[in-house]
């Protein structure tokens, strides 16, 4: 168990945390959450030792494990995808390579040589099985497509990998490898909804330590057992998961209020005292010793949170037509790749739509047809009259001015001065408040200045409100404020993201994109935005059974029309030639596991042979099976 006592850490004038205590072991799944700027990553890398506390002690055991997810990463080359997540696995796969090594010396060595090596391959046999090393990279494979990397990509190049795409590799490597301790740093921010679904799925059954910084309330939900809150240089730690903290710190506000209003009650009464009897000489004893109790009375301090303002002054922009967009038959590729096929739907004004699916679908490039970025290669997309388009992406915060302040990057917006509205004023409703909007940008927190970048965004006087993911590196104030700033928004809206607080908050329906086609969902339904528990349930008989309301009954449907219908049975029987040969390595390893084989050289050298055919043949199943995956996917 991870154990720290005392911790503090400035930064010149700035202290960002005090006498922080905390421990971190099996079975604890900690959450650890506050504001941009409050020294969350920081006191990450003071717990993994990448940085040293200006005091207090961080006790580390010497054979503990720990993994570690930063917000950045290094480049990584030279390696496929899944080479590097076996990095993850790197005693397995050393044992691996040793014994194929012994298994050739067996075979052609003999006498005391070959002995040597029989005891060697029986010890190498025995730890790789005491590690998992058969099932290992099985689980590479799962995690990989749990993260949502195709069949395909998991031997494409690190070098062709996006930095999205780069996080999720090294996310898979140290879910493979199982340290004692996962520390992770806002894990869901390059994730869709299905990668943070299956993601929170897996977390919520880890039995090592686990700490992670997020902002996801429902991702929190789910994995925490418990919430540790930096605010105001503190450090609370709450049991339960976000709910169970949100009511908690309640609780703890209230009895702090209480306790501050019944302390101010005495010092009034205490003041009035004193004011009275002040120039009265029998009572200067009584008067003196009232004084000095007021100057070493330590005065109760309430650990209110920072109240975000929700009144929002948007600019009133002119009023489009009632069809804001439109799609019919749509049908987009680049190049010959077709992304969306026969996409068909309709915004009207004053929606609020949320675009889902996995990485690579086809949501951004749904957006690039709707701003006219990208040609249909079949199909229509209209543009309603009056419809004045506004779109954010995570790169808007970083084309930020560095040099100059908050006020003066907000007023870059040529229309700001134009509409009457004060910039103060409108930047306080976003969290600038007082002399922060002196601040220079580049001083500015990666939060904070995605923050600014909506706030700009989010004043051009337009009708059609395009986001992409606007709550990456947000805080949970932030998203708070964003929040606020939907429902107080005078436009239509189209809105990605994988936070699904926000989405069930401020969207009145979903377009689902999935294997090339788009789906409108009228409402929030939850089946959408949790595939990972669907998936679950769908597999569970009874649950399906309890869960499906009665159906009409349907024409049925001619299946040999449908192409796919051919190569869903062949990848089926593929997926069970594969589970037969993976059995059959399994019995070739115990018969290797049993020490008496070793005492017959040749008899061994046959099962040492046996096991390798057997392996090769689970290999070769398993990729027919990957091919039939992707190319089932493609179709």
């Amino acid at each position: 168990m991870l154990t720290a006592t005392g911790l503090s850490r400035s930064f010149g004038p700035r202290t960002l945390f005090t006498n922080a205590a905390l421990q971190l072991g099996p079975g604890r799944r900690t959450a650890l959450i506050g504001g941009n700027g409050t020294g969350k990553t920081t006191l990450l890398e003071v717990l993994v030792g990448l940085q040293e506390p200006d005091h207090g002690k961080v006790h580390r055991p010497k054979d503990l494990r720990i993994g570690y997810l930063p917000q950045e990463l290094p480049v990584e080359t030279g390696r496929s995808v899944f080479q590097q997540v076996m990095l993850g696995a790197e005693q397995v796969t050393h044992l691996a390579g040793e014994i194929e090594r012994l298994g050739q010396l067996l075979a052609t060595t003999s006498g005391e040589e070959q002995t040597r090596a029989l005891d060697a391959f029986g010890e190498a046999q025995s730890r790789f099985e005491q590690l998992g090393g058969y099932a290992v990279e099985a689980d590479a494979h799962r995690i990989l497509s749990g993260l949502g990397f195709d069949p395909g990509d998991h031997d494409r190049p690190m070098d062709e990998m996006s930095g999205g795409w780069r996080m999720r590799v090294a996310l898979a490597r140290l879910l493979l490898s199982a340290p004692d301790l996962l520390v992770m740093d806002e894990p869901t921010n390059h994730l869709d909804i299905d990668s943070v679904s299956w993601l929170e799925q897996h977390l919520a059954d880890w039995h090592s330590g686990l700490l992670f910084v997020s902002h996801d309330r429902d991702f929190i939900d789910v994995v925490a057992n418990r919430i540790i809150e930096l605010a105001g240089g503190r450090v609370t730690e709450y049991v339960g998961g976000f709910a169970d903290f949100v009511l908690a710190r309640e609780e703890l506000l209230m009895a702090q209020r209480a306790a501050a209003a019944q302390q101010s009650k005495k010092i009034a009464q205490t003041e009035r005292f004193i004011e009275r009897f002040r120039y009265k000489a029998t009572k200067a004893r009584q008067v003196q010793s009232r004084v000095k109790s007021l100057d070493k009375l330590d005065r109760l301090a309430v650990d209110e949170p920072e109240a975000a303002a929700t009144r929002f002054g948007f600019p009133a922009p002119r009023r489009s037509s009632r069809l804001v967009t439109q799609l019919k038959d749509v049908t987009a590729s680049y190049d010959d790749d077709i992304i969306l096929r026969d996409v068909s739907f309709s915004v009207e004004r004053g929606r609020t739509v949320a675009l889902v699916g996995p990485n690579g679908a086809g949501k951004t490039t749904l957006v690039k047809l709707i701003t006219k970025k990208l040609a249909p290669l079949e199909g229509e997309v209209t543009i309603g009259s009056n419809v004045d388009i506004s779109s954010f992406d995570q790169l808007q915060a970083e084309v930020l001015d560095p040099r100059r302040t908050v006020i003066e990057e907000f007023k870059t917006i040529p229309t700001v001065d134009a509409d009457g509205r004060n910039p103060r004023t409108y930047l306080a409703s976003f969290g600038f408040r007082g002399d922060a909007v002196d601040r220079r940008v580049g001083d500015l927190s990666g939060g904070e200045q995605t923050r600014l970048a909506l706030a700009k965004a989010l004043a051009i006087p337009v009708n059609l409100l395009i986001l992409d993911e606007p709550t990456n590196h947000l805080d949970l104030p932030s998203c708070d404020v964003l929040e606020d700033a939907l429902h107080a928004y005078p436009g239509s809206v189209i809105l990605i993201t994988h936070d699904r607080h926000l989405i069930r908050s401020v969207a009145d329906s979903l377009v689902e994109i999935r294997d090339g086609h788009a789906t409108w969902h009228e409402g929030v339904p939850e089946r959408v935005l949790y595939p990972a528990q669907s998936a679950t349930l769908s597999s569970d008989p009874k649950a399906r059974q309890a869960a499906q309301k009665p159906k009409t009954k349907e024409p049925k449907k001619n299946h040999q029309k449908n192409p796919t219908t051919k190569l869903q049975r062949r990848l089926k029987r593929a997926e069970q030639d594969w589970e037969t040969a993976e059995a059959h390595v399994l019995t070739t390893q115990e018969v290797l596991a049993d020490p008496n084989l070793y005492q017959d050289p040749e008899k061994a050298a046959i099962a040492v042979a046996e096991h390798d055919t057997a392996k090769d043949e689970a290999a070769r199943l398993m990729a027919e099976w990957e091919r039939l995956s992707t190319e089932l996917a493609s179709l």
